[in-house]
């Protein structure tokens, strides 16, 4: 048996790995008694009580309920202990905070949420999100902080957890948001594009279906996350899947990113409130103008819930916003070919009204091959998803990239992170 020295100091024997590979088939329902351990591994029964056993005194597995006899004495399951940590995830929007803890199973067991605007800078959003977070753990107590999960609304260095020039999160340039959290939790944390922990969600909602998927965001702003066998895919520098800042043709509507043309500028949340403005100064009527004579702000919930009701104007902007992300998409179809792709985000909230454009101008203009098998849907639209989609980040990370990392310590902790 090798010593706790030996996995301590991270030696890869053949015993540290076919630990860590029994831990992880328990882990994902891969195998879950002695006798299907040793079917699928190949070690011998002496071996694989061995190995179990060592599991067991490492705080990983624990005994299950007995499976079904098949004559003889009934096999006990082995069950991996999602119980002995929590992940915590928060999910920054451009008005809003929403964070969560999940078990280590990715279930989330509660969850909380509070209207705020991101622009109020890192130091005052991160506070707040801190509170919120240390509310939930207040009132459920229970196992120590495992890991941690940031979205953020705009292009993130996954390497460093840092900002890189997000165009509507200004004063976050940079901003070291994984060390803030890692040194209020004490806990390894991730920070990523908030529109890939959708793609996350969305994975664990079609648990085994075929997993090359885009998620579309048509918010405040407008961005994609790119799954590929499960995976997401960040890019270089995680900026894959910016398509908000793609060039519209023959649009000058300039961009709270400097540019001017970019997706963002002509067909998103904020987009659409300036093109109502100057419909309605122009004097379009309708449900937006009505409100807006009477002192209201118009936002993009706004004009999602007019479309609903009728309202000519914003109708009209949806649809003509549906036709340039549709051609956007139509662009990552052909180059990444994903079997679905779901639309989410407050702009596509009308369904089927913004859906049927997005759908004509993707099938008008990707290839007969790539369109041939996909399938263009709604999101759900459910608040919990981002938190899902987090946990689902946090439990990759963990258990696929770096468990051999921290397997020995019976927890993750920093100093085997950095």
């Amino acid at each position: 048996m090798a010593t706790e020295s030996t996995l301590r100091f991270g030696a890869q024997t053949d015993e540290v790995t076919s630990l860590l590979r029994i831990v992880n088939m328990v882990r994902t329902g891969g195998a879950t008694t002695r006798p299907e351990i040793g079917r699928i591994t190949g070690l011998g029964r002496g071996v694989v009580t061995q190995r179990v056993d060592q599991a067991y005194e490492m705080g990983y597995l624990a005994d299950g309920d007995y499976g079904p006899s098949s004559g003889g004495r009934a096999p006990r399951h082995v069950r991996f202990r999602s119980e002995r940590g929590r992940l915590i995830v928060c999910a920054l929007g451009a008005l809003h905070i929403r964070v969560g803890i999940a078990d280590l199973e990715g279930e989330v067991v509660d969850q909380t949420h509070t209207p705020w605007e991101i622009s109020r800078g890192p130091e005052e959003t991160l506070e707040m999100a801190m509170k919120l977070i240390d509310e939930l753990i207040t009132r459920t107590p229970g196992a120590p902080i495992w890991a941690v999960t940031v979205g953020a609304p705009g292009p993130v260095d996954f390497e460093t957890g840092r900002p890189v020039a997000p165009p509507i999160m200004p004063g976050w340039n940079g901003y070291d948001i994984r060390s803030a959290f890692e040194q209020r939790y004490d806990a390894p944390t991730w920070v990523d594009n908030d529109v890939n922990l959708l793609a996350f969600g969305e994975l664990v909602r079609r648990a085994g279906e075929d997993a090359n998927l885009i998620y579309v965001k048509i918010g405040s702003g407008i961005g994609a996350g790119l799954l590929s066998q499960g995976h997401v895919h960040r890019g270089a520098n995680g900026a894959a899947g910016d398509i908000g800042h793609v060039r519209v043709r023959e649009s000058d509507a300039l961009c709270r990113c400097g540019k001017t043309g970019c997706l963002e500028a002509v067909a998103s949340g904020w987009a659409l409130v300036k093109q109502a403005e100057a419909a309605i100064a122009e004097g379009v009527g309708g449900q937006l103008a009505a409100q807006h004579a009477a002192g209201e702000t118009i936002s993009p919930e706004d004009i999602t819930r007019a479309a609903d009701s009728g309202d000519a104007l914003s109708t009209t902007l949806l649809q003509q916003s549906a036709r340039v992300v549709g051609e956007s998409i139509a662009a990552l179809v052909n180059m990444f070919n994903p079997s679905v792709i779901v639309i989410g985000g407050v702009v596509a909230g009308t369904g089927e009204l913004y859906l049927a454009e997005v759908r004509q101008r993707v099938y008008e203009l990707s290839l007969p091959l790539a369109t041939r098998d996909l399938t263009i849907v709604n999101s759900v639209n459910d608040e919990g998803e981002p938190l899902r989609g987090g946990a689902a980040l946090a439990r990759e990370q963990l258990f696929e990239v770096t468990f051999p990392r921290w397997f020995a310590e019976g927890k993750p902790t920093l100093s085997r992170f950095h």
